[in-house]
């Protein structure tokens, strides 16, 4: 854009459904007697709902929420045609647009959302009858009403973020104010250098420093990846394992390798070929996971302590309220919500400008210090962070303390000593994980601060590269299951023919040296700028190969130590896919 004035629009005009006065009248009256008939009928139905008893049933339930959506949908659009009309006016604030469009957003959502929940609750119905009130129990129905709030709220948010952030986008300083208009232009009339790249300070600037910290980065980062990999195995491999507690616990330990493999391999890659830098695209990819996997380790806690409360409150309705089609259920909620949560902070992120500072104090990108060096106003992000994703962490807190509660209630009145201490051996695990996980959230963010300091920094790598490594030896140093299950796995490869093991240790040493040699080809493409050219297509070949190796080989050694030559044909089927893919891929790159 040039240097020009521009004017940006104070107020909006509804020219309605017609020019004529007399057409105008009588969609006067139609609105005015369609928006009354709306609001009693809605009212009726959530009063005969809540006075009579035999309604209070869940699609009962469902159909007054639904009453309720209808009559705030049609509130947020008819009642200011109708005051426009009796005014004589057709405009609407910029602010006053901006909110009907989120509220309609918000409540059209509802609408639809509401709809296939009633579906659903006539589905168990009439497929289920003898369950129905087990499986519809009113913690459940409010638990599906509150889910679509909270997806609806976070799918108007981002599309209404987006919608004023695009308005502000470029124009920071406003010149003057006249006639419902507004003339903006760039910071003193000047052209601005925007960041391609940031520079990465890390935690010490002294080479002695950075030598112990890249050997404890190392250490550690190896250590969770093995770590978590491990309590992965022995949850796959042993069959008295596959119970939704452990079915949690080998989720976490994946979003684990997958939180500490955003930050950690690119500190170690930049002390290696000695350089600081991270471009711009890289800085917001990691910003994105950042946010994506620490909001899942987040939620997955809240759903592990929803498991427990389960187990330890409800045992005999244990297996039917948490039976494998729910687990995978609030797991993939679990996954949307966060990806929708994060797409919607690394777009606010995105829209701002950097202009000339450039320097991260940290060893990775951490959104709250890439924000301050923004040269544009962070206010709208400001408010996101405290608002929403504020919300996003202490819902997911809340039903953790309020789990526990219940789970102290329920242990506190148990006869025996033996029985209070083998429940609560059960959450021990998970307990020291919350508080170590939400303790560093709390020194990192929930503070203010005007400088970064040193706690800052402690308190970070706690967040982002010790906490995913002590949660391998917390649950499985606290849990006999796990390590029963590891003991086994040793004892199964020690008891094995030698061709076996020949067999066995020839694959996994060579899936190791295809995934080492691989990674090591990538790294160094990736880090020497003589490398970027077109020849070295050799990366994505490299990936290829990593990916076409791992199709087959895991569920060789995998069916090796668990003594089992079976494939389920959903496994079967996808390892031909996945076989065929990467071999053409493999074939065409050469």
């Amino acid at each position: 854009m040039g240097r020009d004035n521009q004017t940006s629009v104070a107020e909006f005009i509804l020219l309605g459904l017609s020019g004529k006065s007399e057409q105008e009248e009588i969609v006067f009256g139609l609105f005015l007697g369609m928006y009354m008939v709306t609001i009693s009928g809605n009212y009726l139905i959530i009063l005969a709902v809540s006075c009579d008893p035999y309604l209070h049933t869940p699609m009962y339930f469902f159909l007054a929420s639904l009453s309720s959506v209808d009559i705030c949908f049609s509130s947020v659009t008819i009642p200011k045609a109708l005051v426009n009309h009796v005014v004589g006016s057709k405009s609407i604030s910029y602010m006053e647009c901006m909110i009907q469009i989120y509220f309609f957003i918000t409540f059209i959502y509802m609408d639809g959302f509401l709809l296939s929940v009633m579906a659903y609750d006539r589905y168990v119905a009439i497929c289920h009858p003898l369950h129905y009130i087990l499986m519809m129990s009113p913690r459940r129905c409010v638990l599906l009403l509150a889910i679509s709030w909270v997806i609806t709220y976070l799918h108007a948010l981002l599309h209404i973020i987006l919608m004023v952030c695009q308005s502000m986008l470029v124009f920071p300083i406003v010149l003057e104010q006249k006639n419902h208009s507004r003339t903006t232009r760039d910071m003193n009339g000047n052209n601005q250098t925007t960041v391609t790249e940031f520079l990465l300070l890390g935690l010490s600037e002294e080479s002695e420093q950075q030598e112990v910290v890249f050997g404890m980065f190392l250490g550690m980062y190896i250590v969770t990846i093995c770590g978590n990999l491990l309590i992965i195995l022995a949850v796959s491999c042993d069959p008295h394992l596959h119970t939704p507690m452990y079915f949690f616990l080998a989720n976490l330990s994946s979003v684990d390798i997958c939180f500490s493999s955003v930050t950690v391999p690119k500190a170690l890659a930049n002390h290696m070929v000695g350089s600081k830098s991270i471009t711009y695209i890289e800085c917001m990819t990691q910003i994105y996971f950042l946010f994506a996997f620490g909001t899942l380790d987040n939620f997955l806690l809240s759903v592990m302590a929803y498991d427990r409360y389960v187990a330890i409150c409800h045992p005999l309705h244990y297996t039917l309220m948490m039976r494998p089609r729910l687990c995978v259920l609030l797991v993939a909620i679990s996954w949307v919500i966060a990806n929708l949560h994060v797409l919607l902070h690394t777009l606010l992120m995105v829209r701002l400008t950097f202009c000339s500072h450039n320097a991260v104090p940290h060893f990775f990108c951490d959104p709250y210090l890439v924000m301050k060096l923004s040269c544009s106003d962070t206010f709208i992000n400001d408010v996101t962070v405290f608002a929403e994703a504020g919300l996003v962490y202490a819902i997911p807190f809340v039903c953790i303390v309020v789990s526990y509660a219940y789970i102290c209630s329920k242990v506190l009145k148990m006869p025996s000593a033996q029985g209070r201490r083998k429940a609560m051996s059960t959450c021990g695990s998970h307990l020291t994980v919350v508080c170590l996980f939400y303790g560093a959230i709390l020194g990192i963010y929930m503070h203010p601060s005007s400088s970064y300091s040193l706690q800052d920094a402690v308190a970070s790598v706690i967040f982002t590269v010790v906490t995913p490594m002590t949660n391998p030896f917390i649950y499985s140093l606290r849990n006999h299951d796990i390590k029963g299950a590891l003991r086994k796995i040793i004892l199964r490869l020690s008891g094995k023919s030698e061709q076996e093991k020949i067999f066995f240790g020839m694959f996994l040493g060579m899936y190791l040296v295809t995934i080492s040699g691989s990674l090591l080809i990538i790294l160094a493409i990736s880090c020497d700028p003589h490398l970027h050219t077109p020849i070295y297509f050799l990366a994505n070949l490299s990936s290829v190969d990593i990916c076409f190796s791992s199709v087959t080989v895991p569920k060789t050694l995998v069916n090796h130590m668990v003594e089992s030559k079976s494939i389920s044909y959903m496994q079967f089927m996808a390892q031909i896919y996945f076989f065929l893919a990467f071999g053409t891929t493999d074939n065409d790159g050469s």
